[in-house]
């Protein structure tokens, strides 16, 4: 192909993709290119965890051990939540998002700021359910690479957890008995 027709071919998917996002937004504001970026990057992201194990050689199990499905479920979750959520870690989604007030115990509410990919990132980085599928990958990872380490970090994330059960449970009780 030569230059021109190059470029044609160019200009012409440029606006099928302008169409497509404008049919598809509907009016609203939708970073589907950053979505798009988005992904590609957690392609990429996987697809070098992938290559690190194949080289390392390490095998693969035949199927997931259950007791390492529910630690790896309850571990994202926290850290998922600690990532996107908590007052401590906010500094980190400070350059992406603008701080809208509290959100539950030790939480805060933060919107996405908008233009230069801030919008894709700031949501990702304030939803813990976009966020769970960057931690698992990484925990699954980890548990390949570095199983003991791993399942230590996880162990931990999931007393975490449990231990963030029982403080909302205390706290309810005293309300409940006290009529707070």
């Amino acid at each position: 192909m030569g230059t021109a027709t190059d470029g044609r071919f160019a200009d012409r998917l440029r606006r099928r993709l302008r169409h497509t996002e404008r049919t598809y937004a509907a009016g609203e504001e939708r970073p589907l290119r950053g979505y798009l970026t988005a992904m590609a990057a957690f392609g990429v992201y996987t697809a070098s965890w992938a290559t690190v194990v194949k080289m390392r050689g390490r095998p693969l199990p035949d199927r997931p051990v259950p007791w390492d499905v529910a630690l790896t479920a309850v571990a994202t979750f926290r850290l998922s939540r600690l990532v996107s959520k908590a007052s401590v870690t906010s500094p980190l989604r400070a350059p992406f998002t603008t701080f809208q007030g509290p959100q539950g115990p030790a939480e805060l509410h933060e919107e996405a700021r908008s233009g230069g990919g801030k919008d894709t990132v700031g949501e990702l980085v304030t939803c813990p359910f976009c966020m769970s599928v960057w931690v698992v990958s990484t925990l699954t990872a980890g548990q390949l690479l570095w199983p003991r380490a791993t399942r230590t970090t996880m162990g931990a994330l999931t007393a975490l957890a449990g231990a963030d059960a029982l403080q909302l449970a205390y706290g309810a009780l005293v309300d409940r008995t006290t009529g707070e």
